[in-house]
């Protein structure tokens, strides 16, 4: 009985080890590459077989419950932070600026919130999200800062449109995005005696045509 034991333990050790060591290779591939990343390069990032990946998550869905129920738990703490900003306005702006500087960092994120098919394992989780989303929302048209006329899903966009510039200009200018997303934010806003000071300057035009026509 001994022997069993002994021997039983380096086994249970090698088996979180390894679960770690997937999940934090995973966590970088996902966020550098998205969710279309497949186990095989995950498990090669992870320096393991891939049939080591298996035996710890049985498919990818899995691994991808694991990795962003705590992002999504992250976004949504970031979410009753704004609810609960004394600046209802200043709120909505922090959010927002978060929630996109999460989503550049990680792509993976980004594609679970909009290119993911699967969303059941977070279908809780997300509704909790969109209703802390929408008591910053309502928090800001009370206050007369925000267009009433303005929904969840034009966040959603505004969102997808500065994540998209991040990623158009992110070899030449990473803090391009910022510029586009204080345009969109003076856009919502209802109160405005003159324009907001952009906080980044615009492309030149030699760096906007290298970045249109990247060398190949």
């Amino acid at each position: 009985m001994n022997t069993d034991t002994t021997t039983s333990r380096p086994l249970r050790a090698d088996a979180e080890r390894n679960r770690r060591r997937i999940l934090a290779a995973a966590r970088e591939v996902f966020a550098r590459r998205g969710l279309d990343a497949g186990l095989d390069e995950i498990a090669k990032h992870a320096g393991v077989g891939t049939g080591t990946v298996y035996r710890r998550f049985p498919d990818k869905k899995a691994l991808v419950e694991a990795l962003f129920t705590e992002r999504l738990a992250d976004l949504t703490a970031t979410a009753h932070r704004a609810a609960g900003h004394p600046d209802p306005w200043a709120g909505l702006v922090e959010l927002l600026e978060s929630a996109v500087a999460m989503q550049i960092e990680d792509r993976g994120l980004k594609d679970l919130l909009f290119a993911y098919g699967d969303k059941g394992a977070f279908r809780e989780q997300l509704a909790v999200l969109q209703e802390v989303l929408r008591e910053v929302c309502a928090r800001a048209v009370a206050a007369g800062d925000l267009r009433p006329d303005v929904d969840l899903t034009d966040l959603a966009t505004v969102q997808l449109m500065t994540t998209q510039v991040a990623a158009f200009a992110e070899p030449e200018s990473p803090g391009l995005w910022r510029r586009y997303l204080g345009l969109m934010l003076d856009g919502l806003c209802t109160r405005r005696e003159s324009p907001t000071p952009l906080p980044h300057p615009p492309l030149d035009t030699l760096t906007f045509e290298r970045l249109c026509h990247p060398p190949r």
